[in-house]
């Protein structure tokens, strides 16, 4: 793995830690959940052969501390760091952004906002369950982690939280563990350092998030939106998939779940790259009448 240029970008309220690699136009690769710039460590560098590769870590994630570390957080102040670092590294020139889960809804807002400083973005299962029918019982699931995560403390709201991201009706044993790449192992005490403030800030606000859908379905010939091959009737994938019918886009399908990136690393970077020249080559859509839609 190459290691990354380095820097810390000045923006509102925090210090962002982000990383460059490669040449090229400018892919801005925007991480979710409690992750922070070495979520895309397996796809980085071969990202990296035709883009200059942009990670960072969230503001209050990891590297990137708040200035008040009990400062609510906002999609919108969110979105604007990722501005930030598109001006910074790819002044005047329309970029490419990828982002992963809350990092997509991030993804969303940046393309709504500033769409002229956008070609095209990615964006893999953003949970912003206001779109979905049920949206009251997804706001109920968030109530409830909140209250766990008070009460009782960060593992028993987890618990709960991830059963609320299940499939509806899923009591299936857990899947046999999947042995992970050494890079990913080694940031998992940077990611767990994470999880208080990623359920306790960012999870209430970016899941109470509503996007413009009008002004998402007029820019949606620069929209890709994602769901996982392997997560079909879980949460993420269930909002990905009803944004992508309300903008009447196509969903496409990225190899394992929600956090195929990962798992998956060199078939999800190649369809990647696709996503960001689907002109030229388009991916299989979703069929709507599927299993889990």
């Amino acid at each position: 793995m190459t290691d990354p240029t380095t820097g810390s970008l000045r923006v509102h309220g925090a210090t962002l830690h982000y990383e460059v690699r490669g040449r090229g136009p400018l892919l801005l690769l925007i991480p979710g959940g409690a992750g922070d710039a070495a979520s895309f460590d397996g796809i980085a560098d071969d990202l990296a052969a035709e883009h200059t590769v942009a990670t960072y870590d969230p503001r209050g994630m990891s590297r990137s501390p708040l200035d008040d570390p009990e400062a609510d957080q906002r999609v919108a102040e969110h979105a604007d760091d990722a501005l930030r670092l598109l001006d910074l590294l790819s002044p005047g020139e329309p970029a490419r952004v990828f982002g992963a889960s809350s990092g997509a809804i991030t993804a969303l807002h940046l393309l709504a906002a500033h769409p002229e400083r956008l070609e095209r973005v990615v964006a893999h299962e953003p949970p912003v369950v206001e779109v979905l029918p049920d949206a009251a019982e997804h706001r109920a699931l968030i109530a409830r982690v909140q209250e766990t995560f008070h009460t009782q403390g960060l593992m028993p709201a987890m618990t709960e939280f991830a059963a609320g991201l299940k499939k509806d009706g899923d009591t299936t044993e857990p899947k046999a563990k999947i042995t992970l790449p050494p890079q990913a192992a080694a940031r998992a005490e940077r990611t767990m350092a994470n999880l208080p403030y990623f359920l306790g800030s960012i999870v209430p606000n970016f899941m109470a998030y509503a996007p413009d859908i009008h002004r998402l379905e007029a820019l949606s010939d620069r929209l890709v939106l994602v769901g996982g091959q392997d997560s079909r009737g879980e949460l993420p994938y269930r909002t990905a998939a009803f944004l992508a019918e309300r903008l009447g886009a196509e969903l496409q399908h990225f190899p394992g779940g929600h956090t195929g990136l990962t798992t998956h690393p060199a078939e999800f970077s190649e369809l990647l790259r696709k996503a960001f020249h689907a002109h030229i080559c388009p991916l299989t859509p979703v069929d709507p009448t599927a299993d889990g839609y």
